[in-house]
């Protein structure tokens, strides 16, 4: 007898937690939360409630204050909570100490990142990468993880290296990171190896904050079928495909996206993911124009860049999604300033934006809306620098 296929799958229930420190508002805190909600609902758990505390300063022991942890405590007994996701790093005698508290798994922004690379990777060069990541962020909190590490059942925030191969002896998994970096650095020339095998043609990198359109940007151009999806980091590989716009050839990437305090475990394992954004000759940083927040996930991606020491290729901004942009415009006999919803998409375009990073486009891909204007400013920019590195070739244009 066929058993029927079981496609409720019960999903975890979690709490987000966030601290609004002397840097930051309630408002910034609560978008912080609904994107670490996001984050939970790709790692594939519900998150049902969000807690918030203004702390100046963490408390060592328990990051939080009593009283909240007791409003917690009361709030997973109440509605059978799985797990406490806190939007920060935390130490591992923090994690000993809250869950003691509050009587389920806690995790952290950084552990519940790890856990949905490990879900999204596919190949096993990204598999060494996560896993690697994922040791060198448990090597230093071994003492406090390994009460629940004993008994663990899977589950979000556990997945990978702790449900098989994880010993109580910290040299054990320091010899585990060392097999492991000597893996990737084989895996790092023989990706090195393939991109001086693709000669001297012009290399484009589509970077930005996760999520913002970057592979369906990815397949308009280069008609391929690279996986894109409404989720955060949907792609962890680097997919390279070689792209003709004119009679002009070039190699455009589709890199891994960024996000607020990406876990430096990764940026580091990633090194030959990244190094194809380092190689490029061209970046074309693509933002989310409908997202509230966009200014900051702008910085956020310069500042990733910097600290990856990418200094002198040229970046043009893409502003994605204008069908998604929600203008509302202000009353006439409304005299209070105005605020960014108010501000029109034509408005936009002639404020700080283009100014300030002329050329910059504002493109939807999803409806294919200014792609013509976006393929001619790519052929021109990929144009000037095959002018100069092939100055014979004009039979190309």
């Amino acid at each position: 007898m066929i058993e029927p296929v079981v496609t409720d799958i019960k999903k975890e229930k979690a709490v987000l937690i966030g601290v609004i420190n002397q840097h930051q508002t309630q408002e910034e805190v609560e978008d912080y939360l609904k994107e670490l909600a996001f984050l939970t609902e790709t790692a594939g758990a519900r998150p049902l409630e969000k807690f918030f505390q203004r702390v100046d300063i963490p408390n060592p022991r328990t990051y939080i204050g009593s009283g909240k942890l007791a409003e917690i405590e009361a709030y997973v007994k109440l509605h059978n909570i799985d797990m406490a996701i806190f939007d920060d790093e935390l130490s591992a005698s923090q994690f000993r100490n809250i869950e003691k508290m509050i009587g389920c798994r806690v995790i952290d922004r950084t552990n519940l990142i790890l856990d949905i690379f490990a879900r999204r990777a596919k190949t096993s060069h990204a598999r060494t990468q996560v896993e690697l990541a994922q040791y060198q962020y448990l090597l230093p909190r071994l003492t406090g993880l390994w009460t629940h590490l004993e008994r663990q059942r899977g589950g979000i925030g556990l997945r990978g290296p702790g449900e098989t191969e994880i010993e109580t002896d910290r040299r054990i998994v320091r010899d585990k990171i060392a097999r492991l970096q000597q893996r990737l650095e084989k895996i790092d020339k023989q990706k090195s190896t393939q991109r001086k095998n693709r000669g001297r043609m012009v290399r484009v990198s589509l970077v930005g904050y996760t999520n913002v359109g970057k592979s369906t940007i990815m397949n308009l151009l280069s008609k391929s079928d690279v996986f894109a999806e409404n989720k955060l980091f949907a792609t962890l590989d680097t997919t390279v495909r070689k792209v003709v716009i004119g009679n002009l050839p070039f190699l455009l990437s589709d890199t891994v996206g960024f996000i607020r305090k990406l876990p430096h475990q990764l940026v580091e394992s990633f090194k030959s993911t990244l190094d194809e954004v380092r190689e490029s000759d061209i970046l074309l940083h693509v933002a989310d124009i409908s997202h509230p927040n966009f200014e900051e996930q702008i910085n956020i991606v310069n500042q990733t860049l910097h600290e990856m020491n990418v200094y002198s290729q040229p970046v043009y901004l893409v502003f994605n999604k204008i069908d998604l942009y929600n203008h509302i415009p202000k009353d006439d006999d409304d005299l209070t300033p105005a605020e960014k919803h108010n501000i029109s998409l034509d408005q936009l375009q002639q404020t700080w934006m283009a100014r300030n990073n002329d050329p910059c486009i504002f493109i939807s891909a999803k409806e294919k809306r200014n792609i013509d204007r976006f393929r001619n400013l790519i052929y021109e920019k990929v144009r000037e620098i095959h002018e100069k590195r092939y100055p014979y070739n004009d039979f190309l244009y």
